[in-house]
């Protein structure tokens, strides 16, 4: 079990993260998330970005609101629009308070008096009920240190894998220490990382929530195993891990998608990793006329610089795109074997 912070919201150590449900029909949506309730999940992140997936989440676990913790997030930019997300939420998941309320993707951290009204929406939120905890989440290191040193904020959501640099695993002490829970997004580092033992072993050697994304039955049915299986790190995950290092070490793209849209067309955020995709998956669909013809567009680019400023991890998207692009060539040419 683990406790974020001083929220004294405890949890098994095994979260569901509902951005993926948006992509299935409501009824299979409501079956998974009913069946990971049921295995034992109790924690349930969503967001108003996410499209439906709030509202599948409201069907889901209406008439077991108390069972549960629901906690969402806004990327409102004023106060204003902020109540009015939380309307929305609030109305979606069929309920009248969340446990868990986030600024979602901040560029900052907000704080009193800093011009956007946000965290003295949050405040005013929270003392009329409608949220018991505030949180926000981040991709840049350097805010998630600074929000950590303000202490305004009860937990933090950052992207924590087993590919996460010394500085990353650093922000997990100091949240410990400032009393904040941490919850681990990406912890499948956008899909490159497919050993679900190894992901769940390294993260069961912190105090932190990993959410994972989970949109089909048998994924949901892995995570449900480690409750009843005891994943320790032991030699056989390291070797795993360190091999998976190695090969992702230096600069690599994600897949959190914060970079689009791009100005030509271009899916960014898959034509930008497709090189490790194809050899971390089944590389068949990955080689199908489809991708061919998205790969394609990356001749398009025009390097407006765009995307890199909307890059949470400061990457040098045309370039990334070009390599993978030529990688990929010699791929469907034979030049290159994978």
């Amino acid at each position: 079990m683990i406790t974020l912070g001083k929220t004294g919201i405890t949890t098994p150590q095994n979260a569901f993260g509902a951005l993926p449900v948006q992509r299935i029909s409501t009824d299979s949506a409501v079956e998974i998330l009913r069946a990971a309730y049921e295995g034992g999940m109790t924690f349930f992140d969503t967001a108003r970005a996410y499209t439906d997936s709030e509202e599948k989440v409201g069907i889901a676990f209406e008439g077991i609101r108390d069972k549960i913790y629901l906690a969402s997030k806004t990327d409102s930019k004023s106060a204003e629009a902020l109540r009015e997300h939380l309307a929305t939420t609030l109305h979606n998941l069929k309920t009248d308070y969340l446990d868990l309320y986030q600024l979602h993707c901040v560029p900052q951290c907000y704080r009193p008096g800093d011009g956007t009204g946000l965290y003295e929406a949050l405040l005013e939120a929270k003392k009329e009920g409608k949220v018991r905890h505030i949180g926000i989440t981040t991709h840049k290191i350097d805010v998630a240190e600074e929000i950590i040193e303000s202490g305004l904020y009860e937990t933090l959501q950052f992207p924590f894998s087993y590919l996460s640099s010394e500085r990353d695993i650093e922000l997990v002490k100091k949240c410990e220490e400032a009393g904040m829970g941490f919850i681990a997004m990406k912890g499948l580092s956008g899909g490159l990382l497919t050993n679900s033992k190894a992901c769940m072993a390294f993260m069961s050697q912190y105090p932190v929530l990993p959410i994972w994304g989970i949109q089909r039955m048998e994924e949901l049915r892995e995570w449900l195993s480690f409750f009843d299986e005891d994943v320790t790190m032991d030699e056989e995950m390291k070797a795993v891990i360190e091999k998976d290092r190695a090969e992702l070490s230096g600069e690599f793209c994600r897949g959190c998608g914060y970079c689009a849209p791009c100005s030509v067309g271009i899916m960014i955020h898959q034509c930008a990793r497709i090189s490790q995709m194809i050899r971390r998956a089944p590389s068949g669909p990955w080689l199908s006329e489809r991708w061919q013809g998205e790969v394609s567009k990356v001749l398009n680019c025009i390097e407006c610089g765009e995307c890199m400023k909307r890059c949470p991890y400061g990457l040098n998207i045309p370039t990334l795109l070009r390599k993978n692009y030529e990688d990929y060539q010699n791929i469907l040419s034979g030049k290159t074997e994978i």
